[in-house]
């Protein structure tokens, strides 16, 4: 392959990658390949080992970070050797560090399963922010612009993306799905994916982190000991952000229970709680819903049927005065109201839904009538933003021209879900590794992956209670993205330095108990 040609590019806090003020144009960095995969290219095929090289300047923090970043694809191979996939990636390296063996790296991944990467890197911890208002919601024209609260400044970044999102692919088309497309086989080949990039990349002294969003916490949950087994890969820390369940069985009653502190800060934030509620902060008034949760609906919902009739209507009574529903409704729904319903109940005499990743959207569904809404309000709102956004990004700033879709949602189904014990798996990590530390990050408006059900996950995952000093968990005022709300975009990035800077060893200090 001949010499690679560089484009500089300095990006500043008032450019914006649009096309009605583009800056001078500056020279596209390319690779010259062979021509036999040239053709390839030239016929949509796919080359799952190639990387196109920029350099950048971004202000953050109120301070220059000079950064080079590499976009690409490197293989997935079998145990044969044989290339069966390629994976793209977006890969952030300061480029004015001396000791790299000092400096962190941060491993990050979305969810879905089938997600790109594309959220947290052009809206949370990447240098580059897409083009929306303070509280996430879409404008135009569509672009990026740069993000002056990145984590760049503490920690080089890799935003990987799994088969079949993004410009990822398989080329092995005899290779089984599944051997991609499952709770554990994604951990497996994800794993054998990090190490030849940390090893291409002589990252292996580097502290690593992971963090993963959504489904992506259920990833690197298992990933995090899946590293240590099978690549004898250490971490320093994992982060999750918006977790599943990872694994920890619900039953009926705590399933049912566990929602209505979500439903509460829903009600909360569109104002259909009683003024004693409402006149209270939002963090002032949880720990109350919390409390009865806990140790009240917990102990009524475990009588199921045999529940007392004046206990009934009194339990009922009390979620209604912490949910925003009609009394009349919770008894309905026999004090379980399911997630659907209460999307298009809330503010139902409005003629609104709410939304479900973010309850701060709301929808207009084609009838008040119903029970549950007719689409998803917060996500075709995101997608009206994130899509234009990347592909400009892709393109006019990092350099890389393709003329494979980009696949904001690729396809990964049938999706294994079976032998999932991620949070055991991440527990054990932590166990075996003194040097591991978990944050856990929430929106308190998620209803997919609600914040209450994020620390009942840290209840539960450690029963002996010997590793919570190294857990930690962290709330929001907005939804499953929390750091589209620029408040919390903020707030969420500081966070991650602090822990970043605290979990980092002292020199000379051990991992040992």
């Amino acid at each position: 392959m001949k010499k690679m040609l560089l484009s500089f590019v300095i990006t500043s806090s008032f450019f914006w990658s649009n096309a009605q003020n583009q800056p001078k144009k500056a020279e596209v960095p390319t690779t010259t390949l062979p021509e036999k995969v040239e053709n390839l290219v030239s016929n949509i095929k796919f080359n799952p080992d190639e990387k196109v090289v920029t350099q950048h300047i971004s202000i953050i923090k109120g301070k220059n970070v000079p950064y080079q970043a590499t976009t690409g694809t490197i293989p997935v191979w079998d145990e044969d050797g044989k290339t069966i996939a390629g994976l793209f990636y977006t890969y952030y390296e300061r480029s004015d560090v001396k000791d790299r063996a000092s400096r962190p790296l941060v491993i990050s991944f979305n969810g879905g399963p089938g997600s790109a990467s594309v959220w947290m890197q052009i809206a949370y911890t990447g240098p580059t922010l897409l083009n929306i208002d303070d509280e996430g919601y879409p404008i135009q024209p569509y672009g990026v612009k740069e993000n002056p609260y990145s984590i760049l400044d503490v920690a080089d970044i890799v935003f990987v993306n799994p088969v079949n999102t993004a410009y990822s692919r398989i080329t092995n088309k005899e290779t089984p799905k599944s051997t991609f497309f499952g709770v554990n086989a994604d951990v497996k080949y994800l794993a054998e994916w990090i190490k030849t990039f940390v090893s291409r990349n002589n990252r292996w002294a580097s502290p690593k982190y992971l963090i993963g969003e959504s489904y992506g916490t259920t990833r690197v949950s298992g990933l995090a000991l899946e590293l240590q087994n099978s690549q004898w890969m250490y971490l320093n820390g994992v982060v999750l952000v918006s977790p599943t369940t990872l694994g920890i069985e619900r039953g009926v009653v705590s399933k049912a229970a566990l929602r209505l502190p979500y439903y509460a800060a829903t009600a909360w934030y569109h104002k259909r709680l009683a003024s004693k509620l409402q006149s209270k902060d939002l963090t002032e008034m949880l720990p109350e819903v919390e409390n009865f949760t806990i140790n009240e609906l917990i102990p009524a919902l475990s009588k199921g049927g045999f529940l007392e009739e004046s206990k009934r209507k009194e339990i009922a009574s009390k979620m209604a005065y912490y949910s925003g529903l009609d009394e009349k409704v919770i008894l309905q729904n026999n004090l379980d109201v399911p997630l659907d319903y209460f999307w298009k109940e809330l503010l139902r005499d409005k003629g609104f839904t709410v939304g479900r990743l973010d309850s701060r959207y709301k929808g207009i569904d084609r009838k008040d009538a119903g029970d549950n809404p007719d689409y998803n309000s917060e996500l075709t709102s995101w997608l009206h933003s994130f899509t234009p956004a990347i592909n400009i990004y892709m393109r006019n700033n990092l350099g890389y021209k393709t003329d494979l879709k980009y696949n904001m949602f690729g396809p990964v189904h049938p999706w294994d879900n079976s032998g999932d014990q991620t949070a055991e798996n991440l527990r054990q990590a932590m166990a075996q590794n003194p040097y591991l530390h978990v944050l856990v990050q929430s929106g308190y408006y998620d209803g997919a992956c609600d914040y209450f059900n994020a620390k009942y996950n840290l209840w539960q995952m450690d029963p002996s209670g010997k590793l919570k000093d190294r857990m930690s968990w962290k709330g929001y005022r907005s939804g499953h993205m929390m750091y589209l709300r620029k408040e919390d975009l903020i707030k969420g990035t500081d966070d991650l330095r602090e822990f970043i800077q605290k979990s980092l060893p002292k020199p000379g200090v051990s991992a040992k108990y």
